[in-house]
């Protein structure tokens, strides 16, 4: 999943479903060692990959 993103979403905006209430959106900084950074509005949010059950471009 980690070489998937960043070939495919790497600097790019993407909404990520992580499963109930769970959803991200925002723009991919980096992806590395199992987590993934999104940053919106100056705000980082850091993702488990393994939690991650769907993942879209905005």
């Amino acid at each position: 999943m980690q070489s998937f993103i960043v070939e495919h979403y790497l600097n790019k905006n993407v909404y990520v479903y992580c499963g109930g209430p769970d959803r991200f959106m925002g723009y991919i900084e980096a992806c590395a060692d199992g987590v993934l950074t999104i940053k919106k509005d100056e705000r980082y949010t850091h993702i488990a990959i393994d939690k991650i059950i769907a993942i879209w471009e905005e």
